[in-house]
């Protein structure tokens, strides 16, 4: 889960370095707090002190580490102007625009006390680490490797911080025959934390974190006037790769929705390597969203992407299986929304136009950039997946509805013929929640099915589960698009921490919970098919007839574990014993042991 602000500028290329070897040394000022929360956060009561071990200075990794892989930027040396632009720049930021900060009163959301804190809080990077004990049993046809997405900061924020703003980090935990499992974890090398280790601090601006009112205005102007003498390069992307994961052709894709996606390769010993920014071998020439979608049946990948600035502000594109892209089709909105998640069907693209969008001028006001328009009727665009332009698609409105997250989306037939379109979201409210503070409105995010009718144009929805917060859904992949029927949800309660996994049954409503226990919370659930033949050869499988696997902690005895339910039980098989610390993250895929073979 994972939205943020994007800009672009042209520059000349700075300088270069090599990333620190065998330890990462961090500046921080005294005064500099740390935050974190979203869906998955932390606990109001703060860890232990032990637990607590914070990635600044004065402080040693949770495991030895490994050199680190060395930058690709190559960076020439500071000319006289540059350096007293530099010096200049400095003094600007140290004794204006801090200073600035410190006055701000800080809401929660972006409050680094709150938002990294607890299990929030980064860790550093961890080699791959070996015979890992196992409790129970791990099924036969979970051979490869669960990897999952984050974000996990490398230096302190000197203003503002919120949870989607750190630097992505992978943990990669891989399962193999005979009860056999190591670990892992890597920053994804993106060219913003390259430079910004050459540096030793935070220099790019924090998109929601920082980027509000009038200092989220001078730290804009500041990074875009370093940019402008050559002190950072924005040429290779600004963005952070914290959110999404996709393994597509032969390549594991980190995403956000700020850059294009990073590949990242899982190496034979389990480790992972940044390979670089992947461009689709000259293909994609903008960011696309952190939630593609991959056809189960065709194998074509679909994908928007979002600008925040100038029109058109969305896009819609997609990848044969060999990864030759389409042409770009513009989809034209009246205002730049923020549009984190969408899906597919058999034969069509669904796209949300919802109410939280992106105003840059509220930052005049001293407010946030992302907001809740009262006034803007929610609607999705149901496309046809080949069309080569927007002239085919059709709008249908479904008032006061923001899903943050889609699960799910099929075709069905009324009973007087019509076609309808049906799609089950985790609807939340208030829908800006997750970057504006509402002290006094409780969150709600209710898995919901929204029908709508092509025909007609009209539209209904319908709470499956009332009253329980249910977020970041999973159905099985092989049924993408397809009608499915059961989700497996995280049940974000309290919220907005993550205590548990529901299965739902999308035909009758009933739920079956797995609760982790007590002082114990994840994050999102991913379902892994068990693949079985009938006497035919031919592949055949139910809806729960495979694994659910997920990161757990426990907040009581501080440890770290994997585990995997049997999803037509929702009983758990298998654990697996970390051995550092997992925060608390994002979004996950699961990679085959013969997958691994055909990477590129």
């Amino acid at each position: 889960m994972h939205a943020s602000l994007h800009f672009t500028t042209t520059n000349t290329p700075p300088s270069s370095s090599t990333l620190p070897k065998n330890s990462i040394q961090i500046t921080r000022s005294p005064t500099t707090q740390i935050t974190c929360k979203i869906f998955i956060n932390p606990s109001k009561k703060t860890l232990p002190q032990k637990t607590q071990k914070p990635l600044w200075p004065n402080t040693k990794p949770l495991l030895p580490q490994v050199n680190p892989i060395k930058p690709n930027i190559h960076q020439p040396r500071l000319n006289p102007l540059q350096k007293l632009a530099a010096s200049l720049l400095n003094t600007i930021e140290t004794s204006l625009i801090e200073p600035l900060e410190k006055k701000q009163s800080l809401p929660k959301t972006i409050d680094p006390a709150v938002q990294i804190s607890g299990n929030f809080s980064p860790v550093r990077e961890c080699p791959v680490q070996y015979g890992l004990e196992v409790v129970g049993q791990i099924p036969d046809c979970l051979r490869g490797v669960y990897v999952r997405n984050g974000a996990n900061p490398m230096f302190a924020p000197a203003g503002g911080h919120h949870l989607f703003d750190g630097d992505g980090m992978i943990h990669a935990l891989t399962l193999g025959s005979a009860n056999r499992a190591s670990y892992s974890c890597r920053y994804t090398r993106t060219s913003r934390l390259e430079q910004e280790v050459k540096m030793g601090r935070s220099i790019f601006p924090k998109p929601i974190g920082e980027l509000h009112g009038h200092s989220g205005l001078a730290r804009l102007c500041l990074f875009m006037a370093r940019a402008a003498v050559g002190l950072v390069d924005c040429s290779r992307g600004t963005g952070v790769a914290n959110a999404g994961l996709v393994y597509f052709n032969g390549r594991l894709l980190a995403m956000s929705e700020d850059d294009l996606p990073y590949n990242v390769k899982i190496k034979g010993d389990g480790d992972l390597e940044t390979i670089g920014r992947f461009d689709f071998n000259g293909g994609l020439d903008r960011p696309m969203i952190a939630h593609p979608k991959v056809d189960p049946v065709t194998g074509e990948l679909y994908v928007l992407s979002y600008d925040v600035v100038k029109k058109p502000y969305l896009k819609y594109f997609k990848f044969g299986a060999s990864g030759t892209k389409s042409r770009d089709v513009d989809i034209t909105l009246d205002q730049p929304t923020m549009v984190h998640d969408f899906a597919i069907t058999q034969n069509y693209v669904v796209i949300p136009d919802q109410q939280v969008v992106f105003k840059l001028s509220e930052m005049i006001k001293g407010g946030s950039p992302v907001i809740y328009n009262p006034n803007k009727t929610s609607r999705f665009g149901i496309l046809p997946k080949n069309d080569v332009d927007e002239s085919g698609i059709q709008w249908i409105d479904v008032p006061n509805c923001f899903c943050f997250h889609l699960c799910n989306a099929w075709e069905e037939t009324s009973e007087v013929g019509d076609p309808i379109i049906i799609v089950i979201g985790s609807c939340m409210d208030p829908p800006d929640s997750v970057f504006n503070e509402h002290e006094n409105n409780p969150i709600r995010a209710e898995l919901t099915e929204m029908r709508m009718n092509l025909r007609t144009r009209e539209s209904s929805r319908r709470v499956l589960v009332p009253g329980l917060n249910l977020e970041v859904g999973q159905v099985n992949k092989e049924v993408v698009g397809r009608k499915s029927k059961y989700v497996y949800m995280a049940i974000a309660e309290p919220w907005p921490k993550c205590s548990g996994i529901a299965k739902v049954d999308l035909e009758t409503g009933s739920v079956t919970k797995h609760l982790y226990g007590t002082g114990r919370f994840g994050g999102e659930p991913f379902y892994v098919p068990k693949r079985k033949n009938d006497s035919m050869g031919n592949h055949v499988e139910e809806d729960d007839d495979g694994f659910i696997m997920g990161f757990v902690r426990d907040e009581v005895d501080e440890s770290s574990e994997l585990v995997i339910l049997k999803a037509s039980s929702m009983k758990q098989v298998g654990l697996v014993r970390l051995p550092a610390r997992v925060p608390y993250g994002f979004h996950g895929t699961f990679i085959s042991e013969q997958d691994l073979k055909e990477q590129a």
